[in-house]
This record gives structure tokens, sequence and C-alpha cells, in this order.
């Protein structure tokens, strides 16, 4: 099968012009074929304050009422989005960006309230991605950029976080494609100790996770992000990548990120 690479970009590059221009030279220098997904919640919150809109959050997740949705569909699908796409384009990457409602790429269902009401927040499962039309974007030498808005196929668009679209488009496509999933965010990987930078655990398997959480080396945030990465490598993902955006041209050796496998 022919390789593709999927890489999500988190909001502290998509912040710093100067680090998404080169993380953007990075990602158009990177061969073969490759999906990028991105966020951009801190530059939704910062719009939505300035219309009035206060980010209203519950353990660190958004809740996302009709007007938080406007304010999230023209950051992510508009702004963050057509930005790149631009950027891309002028360093010689043909990309096009996406909505999970453009070409049907991606298909959520609303979250169903349970104890918190999230809104209008969409979840994926095994049938959401479109692996079709992606494949065809694909063959025909186009890059997707896919952002955080997704639709239910009944006109409702969706704020679905970016972390489980770039997973389910990987599990989706590894049918395919060879795929390797790439988390970039501003850490150089798993970190044996949080205050020391360069105290990267290269590699991680699966049977190593709870022995990682039991030490307290993988905590916080970092436990779902590396469920999920797990998940992805038994649903037939051919590995996951974390590592720091501004090391992109280290990706398939050694020195880049954390490596985990099944």
């Amino acid at each position: 099968m022919k390789p593709l690479t999927i890489i999500k970009i988190g909001g502290n590059v998509i912040d710093n012009s100067e680090n998404l221009h080169q993380f953007l030279l990075d990602f158009t220098a990177l061969p073969g074929d490759k999906i990028l997904v991105h966020g951009g919640g801190k530059i939704a919150t910062e719009l939505g304050k300035s219309l009035g809109i206060e980010a209203k959050m519950v353990d660190g997740r958004r809740i996302t009422d009709i007007e938080t949705l406007r304010v999230v569909t023209m950051v992510y699908a508009g702004l963050i989005n057509k930005n790149m796409v631009a950027q891309l384009q002028a360093k010689g990457c043909n990309a096009i960006g996406l909505s999970g409602a453009d070409g049907n790429v991606i298909k959520a269902r609303k979250r169903a309230v349970k104890t918190i009401d999230y809104g209008y927040v969409g979840d994926l499962d095994e049938n959401s991605v479109n692996t079709t039309t992606l494949s065809s974007l694909l063959d025909g030498g186009l890059t997707p950029v896919l952002c955080a808005i997704t639709h239910d196929g009944d006109t409702q668009l969706l704020n679905t976080n970016a972390d489980t679209i770039a997973s389910a488009v990987a599990v989706a496509m590894a049918a395919h494609y060879e795929t390797i999933l790439v988390y970039c965010f501003e850490k150089k990987g798993v970190l044996k100790d949080v205050d020391i930078e360069d105290s990267v655990v290269r590699e991680i398997k699966a049977d190593d996770f709870e022995s990682l959480q039991a030490e307290g080396i993988v905590a916080g945030g970092m436990i779902p992000k590396l469920h999920n990465a797990f998940e992805a490598i038994k649903k037939g993902v051919s590995a996951v990548y974390i590592g720091k955006a501004d090391e992109l041209p280290m990706l398939g050796v050694r020195e880049f990120g954390t490596k985990l496998l099944a």
C-alpha cells in the first residue's frame, strides 16, 4: 500500500505566524501523500470575546452553544483553514481546505446529553470518514486540509475535536494506505520529566502504557491522547508519533518525538 502521513497541528503553532510559516514549509517538504488536520481554539476564543461571547469550558472541553458554533465555524472553516491553504499554495503544496460537510468528508452525530450538555459538539464512529472522497483528492494530487467542523448529514454543522478527527481519519484511511499519524504540539514528545525538555521517551509500546501512568510519566491530558493513539494502532494505523512542530523534518528518524507502537 502507498504511504500516507496524517498530521494534526495545534493552536500553539497556529497562533504564531512565524511558527506557522515554518511548520507549513516543513509540511510541504514531506514526501508522499499527506493530510493536515487543525484546530484553532485560542483564536476562536479571542474572536468570540471581541463579539461579547465568552468561552464556556468544562474540564478543558468547549461548550458549543449556537453563538459559539457560529464563531468556531467562521474561525476554523474560514479564517484559519483558508489562511493555511493560501500559505501552502504559495509554498508549492496544492492544498484544498475542507470542513466535514465539504464532499461529505466527515459526518458526525450530535453528542448525547448525559451529565453535561456540550451543545453542538459532534462525535465520530467507524463510518464517519468518507475515504472515497479523500482518496480521490489525494489521487488527484491535492492535499486535504481538514478543520474541526463536521456535519450530521441533516443540515447541522458540529464542532468536533481535532485530535479525534485526526485519529478517525487515520484509522479509516489505514484500510487503503500505510498510514502514520503525527500529533504536533509544543513539547518534544512524552517527557520523563515535564521540566526537562530533552527527557523524551523515544518509544512506547502498548504494554508499557499502564506502567508509565503508574509512574506519573504519562499524566493529565496526555493520558487520553495516548489512549486514542494506541486504539488507532490497534485498528490498523502503522505508527503514531507525538512531537514538536519545529522538529517535523526529523519525522521517521529516532530523534523525532515519541513513537507509539503496538
